[in-house]
């Protein structure tokens, strides 16, 4: 599968079949694509904790206030990402420039993870909403959690959705 291919594949999934585990290999293949990942100096400011069992049942609990995320329960990984210090060289960049490097390289590790599961035949889901303080607790984590990622095969109705994107148009400019 070449890149466009699993960009038109991956999608967020919300129904995950419950009885198949992720296989160990295909995980460390998965979590090796998120470490070659590149970040600002290559400082890589994030930890990836994989919740599985209990850890992950408390973990997707943890993600559904107000009725959001009830499929996170059925996902048997969840790959919870908090932030980490920045090297010198990015904190001096980042404070030079006003830019957050940090929640770019998250978002760029995440990305890789995404892809490289699709690319292994899971499926995945990225959350935003979640209980940082109990997410923390759960995984004995100091630092803030900034996402997480269900992760785990697609259950058989779970079926390929029409992407909705901006044109080319609306979202690419030539100067």
């Amino acid at each position: 599968m070449n890149f466009t291919e699993i960009a038109k594949n991956r999608q967020s999934c919300r129904r995950y079949d419950a009885t198949r585990a992720v296989e160990e290999e295909t995980l460390q293949i998965i979590l090796e694509a998120a470490r070659l990942a590149p970040s600002a100096c290559n400082g890589q400011p994030y930890h990836i904790t994989v919740c599985r069992g209990e850890a992950a049942k408390q973990v997707a609990k943890a993600t559904t206030a107000m009725g959001m995320n009830g499929f996170a329960k059925e996902a048997p990984v969840l790959l919870v990402l908090s932030e980490e210090p920045y090297v010198k060289t990015a904190a001096f960049g980042a404070k030079v420039k006003g830019n957050d490097y940090r929640s770019m390289d998250i978002g760029i590790a995440v990305a890789y993870l995404t892809a490289e599961a699709t690319a292994q035949g899971l499926s995945t889901c990225i959350l935003g909403w979640f209980d940082d303080m109990a997410v923390r607790k759960i995984c004995g984590l100091s630092s803030p959690v900034r996402l997480i990622v269900t992760l785990g095969y697609a259950a058989a109705d779970d079926t390929l959705r029409v992407k909705k994107r901006k044109t080319m148009d609306e979202l690419v400019s030539y100067k």
